[in-house]
């Protein structure tokens, strides 16, 4: 009988000690989160502008472009299914450029995820792919990790090239494909083109001063 309370003991004792270390764990784990939470919410920050600014050089604009921002409701044009951010660029109050988020629902094995910066004149800042499916060493070359294919796309406009001239050169177009991959590329060309047809549609929503927004013009956008 002794040993049977001596054994009931050791096992309460055991099972109290294994109870204070997993709260003294767990007040740990939630401290070190408290203290790091800040840091990882800056560096998060920190990555994305150096994205944007990949599009938009720095000096080119003296405003916040982290907090100078609208949001854009989901759209046809730019085949988003969610809200997304757009980013604005000016320099003394001057609209300098916008960036905002695109997607070429066609690529080869699925989706193609677009930063697309746009001048105010409607000229393009820059194209960037940020995240993507295609084949390695095929498609991939729309990142610019791989090749310098998207930055063909800097200063292009609407009205440069043609609009019968927007696509890959073997549709009749100017925009390169790539060996032995022509859907990538001519998904993402598509893509950018519809992007600066919403940008031109939504030019005064995009750098007006609001943080919401209406796409007034989708309903036609999306019959376009």
């Amino acid at each position: 009988m002794t040993d049977f309370f001596a054994n009931k003991k050791t096992i309460v004792i055991t099972a109290l000690l294994l109870m204070i270390f997993a709260m003294t764990g767990a007040a740990l784990v939630g401290l070190t989160f408290e203290q790091t939470v800040d840091d990882i919410k800056y560096n998060e920050k920190l990555t994305l502008l150096r994205k944007l600014n990949n599009i938009i050089p720095a000096q080119s604009y003296n405003n916040d472009l982290l907090l100078d921002t609208i949001i854009i409701p989901p759209s046809g044009l730019l085949a988003t299914k969610a809200n997304t951010l757009a980013y604005r660029a000016r320099n003394d109050g001057s609209n300098i450029a916008v960036v905002f988020s695109s997607v070429a629902p066609s690529g080869y094995n699925g989706p193609i995820n677009l930063l697309i910066g746009v001048h105010a004149n409607g000229s393009l800042a820059g194209v960037r792919v940020v995240k993507h499916r295609e084949t390695p060493g095929l498609g991939d070359a729309v990142s610019i990790t791989h090749s310098d294919w998207i930055l063909d796309f800097d200063e292009k406009s609407l009205s440069n090239p043609k609009p019968k001239q927007w696509k890959v050169k073997r549709d009749g177009g100017v925009f390169d494909q790539f060996t032995g991959a022509t859907i990538t590329p001519r998904a993402v060309v598509n893509a950018v083109h519809d992007a600066l047809l919403y940008f031109k549609k939504n030019h005064n929503m995009l750098f007006s001063p609001s943080t919401t927004s209406t796409e007034k013009d989708e309903g036609k956008t999306q019959k376009s």
